[in-house]
């Protein structure tokens, strides 16, 4: 799906826990996240440290959706 939401002219950004699978589905910009059970978030910090953990992720999706990329990116930090 992420393949066709491009196509069609709109940057997507694939958040994941198993880059791989992201990879060979071709997403083109790769956010990877947490855990499986978890993606987005970490139960077991305090909810300061998990909305720290939350915005840090959301800015670094923000960022990969305004960079140019020619082929398959990961975004570590």
């Amino acid at each position: 799906m992420v393949k066709e939401i491009e196509r069609a002219g709109l940057p997507v950004v694939h958040m994941c826990t198993v880059v791989p699978i992201s990879l060979t589905v071709g997403a083109n910009r790769i956010v990877p996240t947490i855990a499986i059970p978890h993606p987005l978030g970490n139960p077991n910090l305090d909810s300061k440290d998990e909305k720290d953990l939350r915005r840090k992720l959301v800015e670094k999706a923000l960022k990969a959706l305004t960079t140019e990329v020619e082929d398959q990116t990961v975004f570590e930090d």
